[in-house]
Formats: C-alpha cells, sequence, structure tokens
C-alpha cells in the first residue's frame, strides 16, 4: 500500500511539473491579476451604485432609513451621553446584524451576476473565434483539395478522354486488317 502512495505521489509531482511547465502558470498568474483588479471595479459597482439603490427599496420595507441599522439585540448595553439621553454601546452589546448579513448576501449575488454576465460574454467571444478558426480551417483544406485536383488534371489527360482517343486509332487499324482478312473470291481464268 505504500509504494501505491509513493506511486501517486511521484505521478502527482509529475503532473505538477507539467502544470507549470505548460504555460497555465502563467496563465492562472494573469487571470489572478486581472481578477484582482476587476474586483476593484465589481466592488465599486455594487457599493456605490447598486447597494445603495437596493438598501433604498429595503429599507423601504423594513422602515429604516438604511440596512445598517437593522439589529437584534441579544443582550443590550447602555451609555449615557453628556446631555443625560441613554445610547446603545454598539462595541459592549452583544446583537446579530441583520442589515450587513444583507449586505454580504447582495454583495455575493450582484458580483456572481456580474461575473456570470462577463464569463458568458466572453465564452460567446471564444465561440464565434472557434467557428471562424473551423471556417478558415475548412476554406483552406477545400482550397488544397481543388489545387490538388487541378494540378492532378493538368499532368494526366483524363481517363475518358485518353479511352476514347485510344478507340478512335484502333478502330482505324482495325480496318485494313479486316480488309486483309476478307475471304478469297475464286479467280477467273
Amino acid at each position: 500500500m505504500a509504494k501505491e502512495e509513493k506511486k501517486e505521489k511521484k505521478g502527482f509531482w509529475k503532473e505538477f511539473k507539467e502544470f507549470i511547465t505548460r504555460g497555465n502558470v502563467f496563465d492562472m498568474a494573469v487571470g489572478i491579476i486581472v481578477g484582482g483588479a476587476f474586483t476593484a471595479i465589481v466592488n465599486s459597482l455594487c457599493n456605490n451604485i447598486l447597494k445603495p439603490i437596493i438598501n433604498w427599496i429595503l429599507a423601504a420595507i423594513v422602515g429604516t432609513d438604511s440596512l445598517t441599522g437593522v439589529y437584534t439585540f441579544l443582550k443590550t448595553v447602555t451609555t449615557t451621553a453628556e446631555d443625560g439621553t441613554e445610547i446603545i454601546d454598539l462595541a459592549s452589546s452583544i446583537y446579530i446584524d441583520w442589515g450587513t448579513f444583507i449586505n454580504a448576501i447582495i454583495n455575493f449575488i450582484l458580483i456572481a451576476l456580474v461575473l456570470f454576465l462577463i464569463i458568458k460574454a466572453l465564452m460567446k467571444v471564444q465561440n464565434m473565434r472557434d467557428q471562424a478558426k473551423a471556417a478558415i480551417a475548412e476554406a483552406e483544406e477545400k482550397r488544397k483539395a481543388d489545387e490538388a485536383a487541378e494540378k492532378a488534371a493538368v499532368e494526366k489527360p483524363e481517363p475518358a478522354a485518353a479511352a476514347a482517343e485510344k478507340a478512335a486509332e484502333g478502330s482505324a487499324e482495325a480496318a485494313p486488317a479486316q480488309a486483309d482478312a476478307a475471304p478469297d473470291e475464286p479467280k477467273k481464268e
């Protein structure tokens, strides 16, 4: 059993070496860098444009100014302000922050949606590119086949034409031979 694990590890390292030397690591590195830059764009779109609109709609439904103030307190700790009013001390209180949770869900859904749309567009472009490559390859093969057929036609006459020429020559030669082969008529003396 230990030998099988050793073979599996060797296979793993061999595959890893092939993966690194194939160039996929460079593609992955570029993807990570572009993905990091793209994350900033998606976060800005979500945080500065879409989430405020969604927060406004949800806040109208919940009844608060924004989702940041939607809490369920499990233990409330209050402090007294300078003017004598009691204020909830969020740092010392134990609470469930529903607003932050809902914002995280909205952020996830928006990022997933934007990435889905981008990947879908990229896949469409890739499919169009693959179809164009296939059409070019097919046209190239057809062109090569046509060139080969033309080259073959120039090098050799068509078999039917050659057979017709031979048949015509053969019938001209056969006529005198048939005349020689005619039976002799009795000679009159």
